[in-house]
């Protein structure tokens, strides 16, 4: 992390930004088209994940222009199923591999997303929020470790002592705290409870009903992708900062540009990585490319798992799905109904939070509204 002027810190990820970042869309694709011919002459034995959303149908269009002009060879395709993907985007995958005459191959995980969720649990509001509630409900530690660190008024001694107590649950109480593993408040990081807002005192006030975990994507994509992957010498992702969440945090291999050797030795290549909302309408716009019938036809802005609950758009979504394919909407509610409904509460939680603050309303006090 560093910091800037402000005092506030910032990730590698905006402060060790490459030039052609900040680049307009056309000037910065060619910016991009020279860094993925680079690397592929460098690392041709390379593999490409392709989800058949926007992001993979811009990636593939360029990586696929890049190839053809330097008369690379192919690059091998692969998309995972986890067993809850639209027809829309299947037959999407079908049409691109015709399209441009490329073989993107279809994995399958070991356990598909109903059994991995049945097994683990189902996410809540992001990968790092459910990450961070499954250590609560595993560890079985108090939502009151945050209280006595609050009121601590040497919170290093009292974040020791909880470590001492809690043995192994550093990265838990660092969670439910707001602090770094120095036992130093951090409270406007995303790797703490209240990162959400007013979600701790949520939780307090609404025990959480069901097991939470990320590990669904860990099983049906992650482990399948090392597995497909291991053979190839550089991985290609449609990873974009802009999305948020755990994109928009440096990685393990220690550095936030689009191109890194990872931790066992294989090359990574993110050539999206600094392209923008606007960029990616640009050169959709420029180069005449259709998206999937779940962008075209349903509506959706983006895909991903079919109604992940960590999307704040899942409901509503699925919605949209529905006239087209309601057999798949029923098996979402099915996998991650209860998510959905606890997100819901916790959205009027919020609300209610918010009014009363700009009511003015001290803790205690009724109000009408709580009547």
């Amino acid at each position: 992390m560093s910091r800037r002027n402000s005092g506030a810190f910032k990730s590698r990820v905006y402060t060790d930004r490459p030039p052609y970042a900040d680049f307009e869309a056309p000037a910065k694709f060619e910016a991009i088209k020279a860094i993925v011919a680079k690397r592929l002459i460098e690392h041709p034995n390379a593999i490409c994940s392709y989800s058949g959303g926007s992001d993979s149908d811009i990636m593939l269009h360029l990586i696929e222009t890049v190839r053809k002009l330097y008369e690379l060879p192919p690059v091998q395709y692969c998309f995972f199923n986890t067993g809850l993907e639209m027809k829309a985007i299947k037959q999407h995958v079908k049409e691109v591999s015709e399209k441009y005459g490329v073989t993107i191959k279809e994995y399958r995980p070991k356990k598909n997303i109903v059994i991995a969720t049945r097994e683990y649990g189902i996410p809540f509001v992001s990968k790092i929020m459910s990450c961070g509630l499954e250590g609560v409900q595993k560890k079985n530690i108090p939502l009151s470790i945050a209280d006595e660190y609050a009121e601590a008024q040497d919170k290093t001694d009292k974040y020791n002592e909880l470590v001492q107590r809690y043995p192994g649950c550093k990265s838990t109480i660092n969670f439910l705290c707001g602090c770094n593993s120095k036992g130093e408040p951090r409270p406007n990081i995303q790797l703490v409870i209240n990162s959400s807002k007013y979600m701790l005192d949520f939780i307090k006030e609404n025990p959480i009903p069901f097991r939470v975990s990320n590990r669904c994507c860990e099983i049906c994509k992650k482990q399948t992708a090392h597995r497909v992957q291991k053979d190839f010498e550089m991985v290609i992702t449609g990873e974009r900062r802009a999305e948020g969440g755990m994109r928009s945090v440096p990685k393990k291999d220690c550095t936030s540009m689009c191109f890194t050797e990872s931790e066992d030795g294989k090359f990574r290549l993110r050539p999206l990585y600094y392209v923008t909302d606007a960029d990616k309408q640009w050169y959709k716009e420029y180069y005449g490319i259709r998206y999937s019938d779940a962008y075209e036809v349903y509506g959706l802005k983006r895909t991903g798992c079919c109604g992940c609950s960590i999307s704040s758009t899942a409901v509503d979504d699925l919605e949209k799905i529905r006239p087209f394919e309601p057999s798949l909407v029923k098996a979402a509610w099915n996998v991650f109904g209860e998510s959905y409904k606890y997100r819901q509460l916790y959205n009027e939680y919020k609300a209610y939070r918010r009014m009363r603050e700009e009511m003015g309303v001290l803790d205690g006090q009724l109000t009408f509204y709580d009547f």
